[in-house]
């Protein structure tokens, strides 16, 4: 019976892992998904049927502004990761509340683009180009969507539970899904923004 507590110890690290590691496995299909839509988007970038290019179209220190903002939010993220590691509510709550703060600010600047390219005729319909483009950068912002409900959700249950070990590893995964996204963005940052920029 003096055994039971290490061996149940040692059940709940090798589910942790186990949960991580299909996480990752998960985050590896999610790479590929988004490595097909680069790939139309690169196939499809010179697709405009006449009309304006994305050098034309794109607001480019607009995306550098969710650029930084999506940056700070993978920053608060970490912030809010060491303070769980610590067991301190307060200022775990208080960087993910950043952190949520930070992203709903990065998808009202992303759905107001998609507004203006929509109102002045360049919506999703006008071209390959605007088509490839606009599933691209919105995977990503339901992926964002995603990430800020769930967080709102974890966020609750350590405001109401505190840090149990499960709490701390769906966290853990929260964080790595939200570092993953921020490297996506980035990569859509220069191939979509930057890269049209300097085509203009």
């Amino acid at each position: 019976m003096s055994h039971l507590p290490s061996e149940l110890a040692d059940e709940q690290q090798t589910s942790d892992q186990k949960a991580i590691f299909g996480f990752w496995v998960y985050l590896m299909t999610d790479g590929i998904l988004f490595s097909a839509l680069f790939a139309t988007y690169a196939v499809l970038h010179n697709n405009t049927y006449g009309g304006p290019t994305g050098g034309h179209l794109f607001n480019l220190p607009g995306a550098f502004v969710e650029t930084l903002i999506l940056l700070t939010s993978s920053f608060t993220c970490g912030l809010a990761m060491l303070a769980v590691r610590q067991r301190a509510k307060r200022p775990a709550l208080f960087w993910f509340g950043l952190t949520l703060i930070l992203g709903l600010a990065f998808l009202i600047m992303e759905v107001s683009e998609f507004h203006h390219l929509a109102a002045t005729g360049n919506s999703w319909t006008r071209s390959g180009f605007l088509s490839s483009f606009f599933t691209l950068v919105s995977t990503h912002g339901l992926h964002i969507t995603i990430g800020l409900l769930w967080l709102v959700a974890m966020m609750a249950k350590i405001a109401r539970n505190g840090f149990s070990r499960a709490t701390i590893r769906r966290l853990t995964m929260f964080s790595y899904f939200w570092h993953f996204l921020d490297i996506i963005w980035v990569f859509i940052f220069t191939v979509v923004y930057l890269m049209s920029g300097a085509m203009r």
